[in-house]
């Protein structure tokens, strides 16, 4: 192939291959928390982004595809047409004829895998990796028409490279992982502050943290410790109890033991005054909601929500019994939190 040609083939292969490199790395790269809004919002090419990060090894296998093809051809085309180029320089510089072809591959060779190096690898990678979500949209569509066209071959190749995994004990996973763990929100967090660009906010994050990782078991107050009152105590019974603890709801036990629900003191407040010597009738004392030990507190505090309730009940393995509260729940991730009537 004449040199001029063989320029234009070569420009057109080291572009293929830039493509595709820069495909892989914004697919890889590409948070799904970043796409979907702009999918929400209608963005055809984020919708497609999505069906990427969906199908990512598939994607990834049609990447390959292409780069080993752009490669192959581009040592196929452009090392021998360079090659041929550079004997009549080199015949003239004085090198022997024996030896003029196997320099001029050499040197061929070296601008070949220098240019496929920078061009075809390093530039288009270090632009997909500056801004994944970007690179994703513009490149991501394309793409995906690409394997579809050529699925047969890269589906079978994606099957023998899954297998070929699973006989390492491993499962081949088919979507980009999108969420960070709580260790690596953690870690970021902690950068950040030593960085300076969190400061208010940091204690609250990290507060939100370790609130994911707990459980009902590690809030619960136990038997023991709850401050309960008995289902025959009276509404002046429960606004001494009020004024000497500062709280507003207790755990209602019955006669044998067992809560049965709590009480809130403005449910008693309606109560004329010649009744309130009698105990407090049955309907005014709320439901208690059931959460299992091993609930994490988001749950648990969905829970409460859904049911309008201040506290839960906890039944353990045991038998014994323990209450959440939600202000306890509430304090694990924003501090402190005094119940309305405390002092």
């Amino acid at each position: 192939m004449n040199l001029g040609p063989a320029i234009a083939v070569t420009i057109g292969l080291l572009a293929i291959n830039a493509y595709f490199v820069g495909a892989e790395f914004a697919i890889m790269g590409s948070r799904r928390s970043r796409i979907e809004p702009l999918a929400d919002n209608g963005k055809k090419s984020a919708r497609t982004v999505l069906y990427a990060l969906e199908h990512v090894t598939l994607m990834l296998a049609t990447c390959q595809l292409g780069v080993t093809i752009a490669s192959v051809a581009l040592g196929a085309v452009a090392e021998p047409a360079i090659a041929h180029t550079l004997e009549g320089p080199l015949g003239k510089l004085g090198v022997p004829s024996s030896m003029l072809h196997p320099i001029a591959i050499l040197i061929a060779l070296a601008i070949v895998v220098y240019a496929h190096v920078v061009i075809g690898e390093m530039v288009p990678k270090n632009l997909a990796v500056t801004n994944p979500e970007s690179a994703a949209l513009v490149l991501g569509p394309p793409l995906v028409i690409i394997s579809k066209i050529f699925y047969p071959v890269v589906a079978s190749m994606n099957w023998v490279a899954n297998h070929v995994i699973r006989i390492f004990g491993l499962e081949p996973k088919n979507e980009v992982a999108s969420a960070f763990t709580a260790d690596e929100v953690a870690s970021i967090v902690e950068v950040s502050k030593a960085a300076g660009v969190l400061d208010a906010d940091v204690g609250l994050i990290s507060s939100a943290i370790e609130f994911s990782e707990h459980t009902a078991r590690d809030l619960m107050v136990g038997e023991a410790d709850l401050e309960t009152v008995s289902d025959s105590l009276t509404p002046q019974e429960l606004e001494d109890r009020v004024a000497h603890t500062g709280y507003s709801r207790f755990p209602v036990v019955a006669s044998n033991g067992v809560l049965i629900g709590y009480v809130h003191v403005k449910d008693i407040l309606d109560i004329a005054p010649e009744h309130r010597e009698d105990p407090i009738p049955g309907w005014k004392i709320r439901r208690l909601v059931t959460v299992e030990p091993g609930d994490e507190i988001e749950t648990a505090m969905r829970v409460m929500q859904k049911a309008g309730a201040h506290m839960a009940e906890v039944n353990l393995k045991d038998g014994s019994q323990g209450v959440i509260f939600l202000e306890d729940v509430l304090e694990e991730l924003i501090g402190e939190v005094r119940d309305a009537m405390q002092r």
